[in-house]
């Protein structure tokens, strides 16, 4: 059977191959947080959301417990999505700069939102061997895409599984992994693909000031500029 959107969404939800996560995004979902007592959390793997015929790709490392893991969609309802979406509404990407639920009305344009793992990890630090058993909802997203151009990979660990998917998809890629670093850039000859770096948008880094509004408006900047340089695949 041919893959689609809806056929990949359904296999994401119903995933239950990582034990330890299925346990953590299922407690805290009963326990729930105080502040969201009356919610009714999510509590299952989260897909990604947003135009599915874009060009470029925003890839985080896992849904927060008491956000995405209560709101069912991508770095909406927590800290992160607070920094994140006024961000892209700024750039252009998505239609307004507040995201609470899935129901809010917020849509992409030319932009969609995935993650490296689709469940919350506990102290948001999932295992090798948890990532490595998302990779395929990441193989499947890119692959339906039909004019992927770009992947902004937030933080290293999505630095560091951006990467080594495009050398899966390229065997041309023949380097070590280059290093992360804020607006570090990579690209190949021979790849359409195009990664760009950016620090995540969690309190860790936005409320240190390690990442301010302006350094990632610059990520954002870029990237439009990219699409307006870069061939079509």
């Amino acid at each position: 059977m041919a893959d689609s959107w809806e056929k990949l969404s359904k296999d994401v939800i119903s995933c239950h191959r990582c034990q330890r996560l299925v346990d953590w995004r299922e407690r805290v979902a009963r326990e729930k947080r105080r502040a969201y007592m009356e919610c009714d959390y999510w509590g299952k793997p989260v897909p990604g959301f947003g135009d599915e015929q874009s060009e470029v790709l925003v890839l985080g490392l896992a849904p927060g417990a008491h956000g995405s893991n209560r709101t069912g969609r991508m770095f909406t309802g927590d800290a992160s999505g607070d920094f994140l979406f006024p961000a892209l509404h700024q750039a252009g990407f998505c239609s307004q700069a507040e995201s609470y639920n899935r129901n809010d009305g917020l849509t992409m344009k030319n932009m969609f939102i995935t993650a490296v793992c689709r469940c919350a990890p506990p102290g948001n630090k999932p295992t090798r061997e948890e990532q490595l058993n998302c990779r395929e909802f990441l193989l499947r997203e890119i692959d339906l895409f039909k004019d992927l151009k770009i992947i902004v990979a937030l933080g290293s660990i999505a630095h560091n599984n951006a990467f080594d998917v495009m050398k899966l998809l390229n065997p041309e890629i023949s380097e070590k992994r280059p290093k992360f670093g804020h607006g570090n850039e990579y690209s190949h000859h021979s790849d359409c693909f195009y990664l760009v770096d950016s620090y995540h948008p969690s309190r860790q880094n936005t409320q240190t000031g390690r990442l301010t509004r302006e350094m990632f408006a610059q990520i954002w900047e870029r990237t439009n500029q990219l699409l307006d340089t870069l061939p079509k695949p």
